[in-house]
């Protein structure tokens, strides 16, 4: 009877011991505007969730994404290290027929020998899915139940209509897949389906008493411009894109709102680090995101390009209704989970990213980052301190100081000689560390970027969008 009551009680403490893990959900949207949620005062977009959430955890007001594109984005936060270190400097894949290089298509992706945020989880004991917009690589070798996701029901490529396709698209990988081979429509508008397919599988280990980890990647509010009647009713005094950008937020934030009650029903909020970020700044020119009082719009490296709204929630670890001030990246992400799934930190080899939290609870004081780095083609930025510099291609560098100049408007690179120089040096010293690009864009498409950037440079002028009014 003791024998009995002794594997009982181990068997009991084992549990209590894995449930003690915090389960991990990553909300991610996809071209969002900076400006464009209420926790950023936004008085157009209707965000309850998400601005709840902003509520009951903590804020980061210099949050950055270690490029302004999707793809490379993504490539940076899945891995924990900046992308261009493996050669995923140029722009999104598969298939992005501009491109000029030997890898070509379905060939580019994250290199298989790269370790992934899932690989490092499940060591960890966790149940990981991925949700929605993959974006990483179309071959079946980057297929994410082979880069350590358990489950799978999202499509491969970068875009894709918001409602099920009657017709075979253009690309097979603009399909909806389930697991691996098996491509399946969704029945609902996307957003919603892939809530569901998430608030599925947290249901599902919750029960099972297993920590589990999900990245919920909307392709919202990416074009096409795609919403449901009932969402557009709701905002009846706008018109055109920003019409349409509204509703697809609406939506984005309601998906979210139910991952959020279902963590709160099953009685596990508690114990679950909930982030909601995004991959880069709002592309006003295509989706009629506005990313004010940042300057610029995607795929620029001002800071309507690459900073982003991130929130952070995890009861009981951290001050709800706060907002943290340094620079972090979503290179972060990877150590920040590791390390609070139980994982020994020293075991993370080669990565650019740190654990957040003894920066965010204030046992260190110091920045997580003293320099933060991107680059594409031959532009080239370094923000070291409260300092940006930017390197183009085609005109002089320009110098920031960030905290005092939000909007970017007062270029004061000739004051600032030596430290000019200074900047320049470092962020060349960082690119000697780098590996040549697997794939390039034609030239062209850099003067399609900065052209880009300067017409919509001045984000005020889109703030309050096309109104009838």
């Amino acid at each position: 009877m003791k024998k009995v009551l002794f594997i009982v009680l181990c068997i009991f403490a084992f549990s209590c011991t894995a449930q003690e893990k915090p389960n991990i959900v990553l909300l991610f949207s996809d071209d969002a505007g900076y400006a464009d949620f209420g926790f950023h005062g936004s008085k157009i977009m209707k965000t309850p969730n998400l601005d709840k959430l902003a509520k009951q955890g903590v804020r980061f007001s210099q949050a950055y994404v270690s490029d302004p594109t999707c793809g490379p984005s993504r490539a940076g936060l899945i891995t924990g290290k900046y992308q261009q270190r493996f050669g995923f400097e140029e722009n999104n894949v598969p298939g992005f027929m501009s491109a000029v290089s030997a890898v070509d298509n379905r060939e580019m992706g994250v290199p298989v020998e790269e370790v992934t945020i899932a690989d490092y989880l499940k060591k960890q004991g966790y149940a990981t899915s991925f949700y929605g917009k993959w974006h990483l690589g179309g071959d079946d070798r980057f297929h994410p139940t082979k880069r350590g996701f358990d489950e799978f029901y999202g499509f491969r490529g970068g875009a894709r209509s918001y409602f099920p396709y009657s017709d075979a698209p253009a690309s097979e990988l603009d399909l909806m897949e389930r697991g691996f081979g098996n491509f399946v429509e969704p029945e609902k508008y996307l957003t919603d389906a892939l809530a569901k397919e998430s608030v599925d599988f947290i249901e599902r280990n919750a029960k099972a008493s297993k920590p589990f980890f999900t990245i919920l990647s909307f392709n919202a509010v990416h074009t096409p411009m795609d919403a449901t009647e009932d969402d557009l009713n709701q905002f009846p005094d706008l018109q055109g894109k920003r019409k349409t950008v509204a509703a697809m937020t609406l939506a984005l934030d309601r998906a979210c709102g139910k991952v959020l009650d279902k963590l709160k029903e099953l009685g596990i909020e508690d114990n679950t680090i909930v982030i909601f970020t995004n991959d880069n700044g709002g592309p006003t020119d295509k989706n009629a995101g506005v990313n004010y009082p940042l300057s610029g719009t995607k795929s620029s490296h001002l800071e309507g390009g690459i900073r982003v709204p991130f929130l952070m929630k995890w009861p009981g670890k951290l001050q709800p209704n706060t907002v943290y001030d340094y620079p972090i990246s979503t290179l972060d992400l990877l150590p920040t989970f590791y390390a609070a799934a139980g994982g020994n930190e020293k075991e993370l080899k080669d990565i650019d990213g740190v654990n957040l939290m003894p920066y965010i609870n204030g046992i260190n004081e110091d920045r997580p980052h003293k320099t933060l780095f991107w680059k594409k083609d031959a532009r080239g930025v370094i923000r070291k301190g409260d300092w940006k510099l930017i390197r183009y291609p085609d005109r002089p560098a320009e110098l920031y100081n960030i905290p005092n100049d939000i909007s970017e408007t007062n270029n004061v690179v000739a004051h600032h000689p030596e430290m000019v120089r200074e900047l320049f040096k470092e962020l060349f010293a960082w690119e000697l560390t780098l590996e040549r690009p697997r794939w390039m864009l034609k030239k062209s498409f850099e003067k399609v970027d900065i052209d880009r950037m300067d017409e919509y440079r001045d984000q005020s002028k889109y703030l309050n969008g096309e109104s009838k009014k």
